[in-house]
């Protein structure tokens, strides 16, 4: 997901007819570039819906209270309190026995049933080499060159660029660099074998972990689904064991990252003792648009290389290394909804030119999703005296005054460290003010977008990545991953530091984290 202007809306122009604007009139496509704003509406059932987490952990809330008590009544007692009352158990033998019964049936029911933690033991982001970088001059002068873009599209192109957020050393596919370009399937295949092997070949170094060990393999990329599919080409290429359980997730856009985290995570739920690997990418090669439609014009223009690949284990011996324990993981799907689930469409244009076209309603429905998606993780992580700050403004909106603004949750207080997926300035820039926080808080990922622009599905570790490498990360600091994906989905994962976190060897920002952060012009 995009978002390359920073106006509150923008005004495009396209042509209904052919590719040189013939065989009909101009129509005009306001786009607003705004997030709604959360005072002003918050829907009560999605309250509910996070509520209902929270309950499903009561017994757990009302058990250690309940021990608490119990443990300081124990330590109270003297020599002589525990001669009566092992004097009274002699006489109640039956009672005894049914207590311990029901105490040994309890605790056997709640080792069983109990979530296993699961830790991120390391993770490697693709750092592509040095020559497939582009800057903006060189951008504009090779769209030009290629002979398929017309004025009015080579001036918006140029408009989405200089108001992007994106820097001077972002990296394109190789096939793009050629005049034509070549975007053939076979390049397509180039460029993934080089992303994802190139992660993971990091990872496997850096974790010392042999391809054998591997149980579980979830691939995520969009656009590019090739036959065999490319968690096939990784278990090929590493010669993964034949019992391995491997997934290809396709066409769930920017925030699929944190979906098949989730999917690893249920999967290390049911499966002991195993390690789950997650690849996260996007291909650029066969995706992009070569037609003169604007709103087809920007993935362009945002879209870069990058990819990552993330090491989970369920076992306990990991915790001494793991940098991280998963704590939540919250996804919402609006795609029930139609304009929801066309918001970010992949079509053919007039001219039978294929691309990704991004919606005028863009940035409302995003807005909504995120509204709904933080609403139900709200109650899982925000203090006691937020919750109820912000449920008592709600039931005061419902019952007595409907002009009254529901209180937003200070979200800070929740997280230390917030990674929002970089799909463009302005979804940062409302996401920074809807949100309330401060500009530090936005930092990884604006400055992931200046380096790296938007790499899809992996722009989530590039930013944690940034964190690391500053330092900033303490044992006991929670991070907060938030994407956005076509469907329409917003999707969060909440994880915990075990350690003072340091960046692993070879990390994206190891040769440039020196010169972050950059002042941005506007």
């Amino acid at each position: 997901m995009g978002g390359g202007n920073q106006n509150d809306t923008t005004t495009t122009t396209t042509n209904g007819g052919g590719p040189n604007g013939g065989g009909g009139g101009d129509i005009q496509i306001q786009q607003s570039r705004r997030l709604p704003d959360f005072l002003q509406s918050v829907n009560l059932k999605y309250v509910k819906l996070g509520y209902h987490y929270l309950m499903t952990h009561l017994l757990t809330l009302c058990l250690i209270p309940l021990m608490a008590v119990s443990l300081i009544e124990a330590a109270q007692m003297n020599p002589e309190d525990l001669r009566q009352l092992w004097f009274h158990l002699q006489y109640n033998l039956v009672s005894v026995i049914i207590c311990s019964a029901f105490l040994v049936f309890g605790s056997t029911v709640y080792i069983m049933t109990r979530p296993r933690p699961i830790y991120l033991v390391d993770y490697a982001c693709y750092r592509p080499q040095a020559h497939l970088q582009v800057r903006y001059k060189q951008f504009m002068e090779h769209s030009r060159l290629t002979g398929d873009f017309d004025e009015s599209s080579l001036e918006f192109q140029r408009k989405i660029l200089e108001r992007s957020g994106l820097g001077e050393e972002t990296y394109v596919p190789e096939a793009m660099h050629y005049l034509p370009p070549r975007p053939s399937m076979a390049a397509a295949r180039e460029e993934a074998e080089q992303v994802m092997f190139g992660a993971l070949d990091s990872l496997f170094l850096n974790t010392t972990i042999r391809p054998k060990d591997i149980g579980i393999l979830v691939v995520n990329c969009s656009l590019f689904n090739p036959t065999p599919s490319l968690s096939a080409m990784i278990v090929n290429k590493y010669k993964l064991r034949g019992n391995i359980r491997s997934f290809n997730l396709g066409g769930m856009g920017c925030s699929a990252g944190v979906i098949a985290v989730d999917l690893a995570k249920d999967l290390l739920q049911v499966h002991r003792n195993t390690y789950a690997v997650v690849v996260s990418t996007e291909n650029i090669t066969q995706n992009w648009y070569f037609g003169n439609k604007k709103s087809m014009l920007i993935p362009n223009c945002l879209f870069r290389v990058g990819g990552a690949a993330v090491l989970l284990s369920n076992k306990s011996v990991d915790r001494r290394r793991a940098k991280y324990k998963l704590v939540h993981c919250v996804r919402t799907h609006r795609g029930s909804d139609d304009k929801a689930f066309q918001c970010v469409y992949q079509e053919q244009d007039d001219t039978g030119k294929v691309g990704v076209s991004l919606s005028k309603d863009l940035m409302a429905i995003a807005g909504g999703a995120l509204k709904t998606n933080i609403t139900t993780l709200g109650p899982l992580v925000l203090p006691v005296s937020e919750q109820l700050l912000f449920f008592a403004t709600l039931v005061a909106k419902k019952l007595f005054n409907a002009k009254v603004k529901p209180y937003i949750p200070d979200f800070k207080l929740a997280f230390d460290h917030f990674c929002i997926h970089a799909g463009g300035r302005a979804v940062i820039d409302e996401l920074e003010k809807n949100l309330q926080l401060l500009p530090v808080h936005v930092e990884a990922s604006r400055m992931t977008l200046h380096r790296f622009g938007n790499t899809s599905s992996s722009s989530i570790w590039y930013e944690l990545a940034y964190i690391e490498a500053k330092g900033r990360m303490r044992k006991g600091n929670r991070v907060w991953q938030i994407a956005f994906g076509s469907g329409f989905k917003c999707n969060s994962a909440v994880w915990e530091a075990l350690r003072n976190v340091k960046p692993s060897p070879k990390g994206p920002w190891e040769d440039c984290i020196h010169r972050y952060p950059v002042q941005i012009v506007t």
